[in-house]
């Protein structure tokens, strides 16, 4: 047998060329190879500039509207909370967690059939992912749709933050349907906030929604792909915010693609719903969603 050292057992190796380099295994006689050849062919393979290395796709920062989106997304507002049904607004994030931020009988049933459409439309026969606000209303809805859909709790991520209730300020307290008023102030410029009060509820302006929301998108483009995610809101402007951002919609006129309690929407990107044309110049925009 001839030693590694031999000058015939080298030259009965395969010539050494860059194209030793995608040559595979099976391609080279075991017995022929010896570890000055698996030193030389390795150094080759390292300094060869003929290789080229197959470029990385990185998905960079989630900006809206995206180029596309990597996954399917349901959109959720979950059924009417206690409060809601005796017509009061409510949006202190120190109560979220509470019992009467819960869903209301009503909303119980709004909720059931939310999950059934959800059904319907197949949304989680693959498994999904359900993110719902911990909002109190908001989780036991994603409970609920988890229940009728065959979900296991494993796969609810509770959203501590960012899907929070818009933050009203003075409105807080007030009557629902004063909520009119603050989308009229909407419509003027999404920097426009709500009167600040001293309880230490928010006053979140329609911007300041957008940038949670996008934080919110941000970490699902960039945790999932090719999934099904599931969005569960305690309100309808993180959701209308959100798909008017997605959709490259003007931001100020996000109410006009309001959720009712217990509303399911796919969240299409390729889908522009028909936006009603303003009757005045008070909505040009030039860089949609991001108009003031």
């Amino acid at each position: 047998m001839l030693s590694s050292s031999s000058p015939a057992a080298i030259t009965a190796h395969p010539p050494l060329s860059p194209e030793s380099c995608k040559l595979p295994l099976s391609v080279i006689s075991l017995p022929q190879i010896t570890r000055r050849y698996l030193f030389k062919t390795l150094s080759l393979c390292l300094a060869a500039p003929s290789l080229s290395v197959a470029p990385v796709h990185a998905r960079g920062l989630f900006q809206m509207p995206p180029l596309r989106l990597s996954n399917r997304y349901y959109l959720v507002r979950a059924g009417e909370s206690d409060y809601e049904s005796l017509g009061i607004i409510n949006t202190n994030p120190v109560a979220k967690t509470s019992v009467d931020s819960g869903l209301s009988e009503k909303g119980k049933k709004q909720t059931v059939k939310a999950a059934l459409q959800l059904k319907s439309m197949g949304a989680c026969d693959r498994n999904c992912w359900l993110w719902p606000s911990i909002t109190q209303r908001a989780y036991q809805a994603a409970e609920i749709i988890a229940s009728i859909n065959g979900i296991s709790r494993s796969y609810i991520v509770p959203e501590y933050s960012f899907l929070d209730a818009r933050g009203l300020g003075a409105y807080d307290g007030k009557k629902l349907d004063t909520i009119s008023e603050v989308y009229a102030l909407d419509s003027i410029s999404m920097k426009t906030k709500p009167p600040p009060i001293s309880d230490g509820t928010p006053n979140e302006s329609v911007s300041d929604v957008f940038v949670r929301v996008t934080q919110l998108m941000s970490i699902l483009e960039t945790q999932y792909s090719e999934d099904t995610v599931v969005i569960v809101s305690p309100d309808s402007d993180n959701l209308s915010i959100l798909q008017a951002g997605v959709q490259g919609l003007d931001l100020r006129r996000h109410s006009e693609l309001y959720f009712g309690p217990g509303e399911v929407r796919l969240l299409d990107a390729d889908s522009i719903p028909v936006y009603k044309q303003p009757a005045s110049a008070v909505y040009k925009c030039t860089n949609p969603p991001n108009c003031d």
